[in-house]
């Protein structure tokens, strides 16, 4: 049997530095691992919108991965951006064309951390720019420990979709972002919160397999996230 080709889209270093001068583009081998270790083909996407059609064309399902940088307020109708942003104006300009491409397909789709907000905000709803400042009272999500390290508990929402594929009601999570889900679309269900109440996971009401986690379930610190990629793949192949 053909193993489903699962999309995944790449961080992007445009100035250079580090691994090379030039723009390199990176991926944490922990992603490809899981969609492997679930059963599918992990290919990787470099930013080209002109080349969108032809991957939805040739991919099963689409994984947006997360990144150290931030989605621009504009494009959930905030006028003024908070001095803690930073952006990736051509990762984002691809990546929601993808996206909103998958989601017109019924194409299966993971949205990871800030993959999870990519997909809030082209669902319609909008982000909470910077937690400390806009969510008095909200736990530190951003954890100073090892990232293969659970730092925070979220509650899954019963009868979701997320639910029944975890199989589970509570989940122990690490947590590495500062901004987060703030109103959600009627066709986008909260999934999961963390304590403080933020918004951890949602789904699409409206699409066969959509889930966006605020976590990063690729570090499969519990067997319930290894369970969450074999039901992406699953899905990739019907």
């Amino acid at each position: 049997m053909r193993k489903p080709l699962i999309g995944i889209t790449l961080d992007v270093e445009p100035q250079g530095g580090g691994y090379s001068s030039d723009p390199w583009y990176a991926l944490r081998v922990n992603y490809a691992e899981a969609v492997s270790a679930a059963g599918g083909l992990p290919i990787a996407l470099p930013h080209d919108c002109q080349a969108v059609t032809d991957y939805l064309e040739r991919i099963d399902a689409l994984l947006v991965s997360g990144g150290m940088f931030d989605i621009p307020p504009e494009l959930y109708n905030q006028s003024t951006q908070h001095q803690s942003v930073s952006t990736k104006a051509t990762r984002t300009r691809f990546e929601m064309t993808l996206l909103r491409g998958a989601l017109e397909r019924d194409m299966p789709v993971l949205g990871i951390c800030g993959g999870m907000q990519l997909l809030v905000v082209a669902s319609g709803g909008s982000l909470y720019q910077d937690l400390a400042s806009d969510m008095p009272g909200a736990l530190e999500h951003m954890q100073t420990t090892a990232h293969d390290h659970p730092w925070h508990s979220v509650a899954i929402t019963p009868d979701s979709q997320l639910q029944r594929v975890l199989d589970c009601s509570q989940l122990h999570v690490n947590s590495v972002h500062h901004q987060g889900a703030c109103q959600l679309p009627d066709n986008l269900l909260p999934a999961a919160r963390a304590e403080d109440g933020l918004i951890e996971a949602v789904e699409r009401r409206d699409r066969r397999f959509a889930l966006g986690l605020q976590w990063h379930p690729e570090y499969r610190i519990n067997p319930e996230e290894s369970r969450l990629f074999q039901a992406f793949v699953d899905a990739a192949r019907s």
